[in-house]
């Protein structure tokens, strides 16, 4: 299964009061345009090229035909959460509650540009370089997430651990 479409991030802030039903109003809006969205906890990501990087990596997997997620927006979140079993990577996804948000969004530009602006409507926009950027106040969730070891800061330095979280993704593949 080759994709060959346009990629649009776009984040912000909002408020989830039911998880489930929001999901099902961003599927209807992707199945309605044609198109596949993905959102994340931004506050689990350690920067935008961790994003990029996670995005990338899940694309040419698919494109190989070596992805374990038979929905792109899946592998995506796997890739991101740097994990090799499905179940475990939505714990990178939304939640209950308020939420910093990003979401990916693949299709063609036509359609892209009819969900986006569906997404829009249902955020309080922000820019990823500010929603995605490593800080302290992410550290303790990213560390859990990662399974990232005092050990590993240690011998690194904690200006690594963005570095240290790319290196997960990179071998989702294997872990």
């Amino acid at each position: 299964m080759e994709i060959q479409k346009e990629i649009q991030i776009i984040c912000g802030t909002l408020r989830i009061q039911n998880l489930s039903n929001f999901l099902k109003a961003v599927n209807s809006i992707a199945s309605e345009n044609e198109v596949i969205i993905q959102g994340l906890n931004a506050d689990l990501f350690a920067g935008e090229r961790h994003l990029h990087f996670a995005v990338g990596k899940a694309l040419r997997a698919i494109n190989a035909g070596r992805n374990i997620a038979k929905n792109p927006g899946i592998e995506i979140m796997r890739y991101a959460a740097g994990e090799r079993q499905i179940d475990r990577s939505f714990s990178i996804g939304l939640c209950d509650g308020k939420n910093n948000a990003v979401f990916v969004l693949l299709g063609e530009m036509d359609h892209l540009i009819l969900a986006s602006s569906a997404i829009r409507k249902l955020i309080e926009e922000k820019p990823c370089s500010e929603l995605l950027a490593y800080s302290d106040s992410k550290k303790k969730g990213i560390l859990s997430l990662f399974e990232i070891t005092n050990a590993e800061i240690e011998a690194s330095g904690k200006e690594s651990i963005p570095e240290l979280v790319i290196e997960r993704v990179a071998l989702a593949d294997f872990l």
